[in-house]
């Protein structure tokens, strides 16, 4: 797989602590922030995918009735108070 170069800014902090992390991992600040980015991309696309495919559902008219999240809210309620 070929690469491109990105330019980003980061605050000193930031950057600090990514050259210490790549210090303590013998990796590349190039190669963690990489990584960082794949999986916040991941996660966001699932996130996207799931919420298109809820929002489909709930077009479509298929809810859970009544009762059904009545008994799920109170199984996890149960032992809150």
């Amino acid at each position: 797989m070929s690469s491109k170069i990105l330019t980003l800014r980061l605050d000193e902090q930031l950057k600090e602590r990514l050259d210490k992390l790549a210090e303590s991992t013998r990796r590349s600040k190039s190669f963690l922030a990489a990584e960082a980015i794949r999986e916040y991309v991941s996660l966001n696309e699932w996130q996207i995918e799931e919420i298109k495919r809820a929002v489909k559902e709930a077009d479509g008219g298929d809810f859970a009735p009544d009762h059904e999240v009545r008994k799920v809210v109170g199984k996890w309620t149960k032992n809150v108070r």
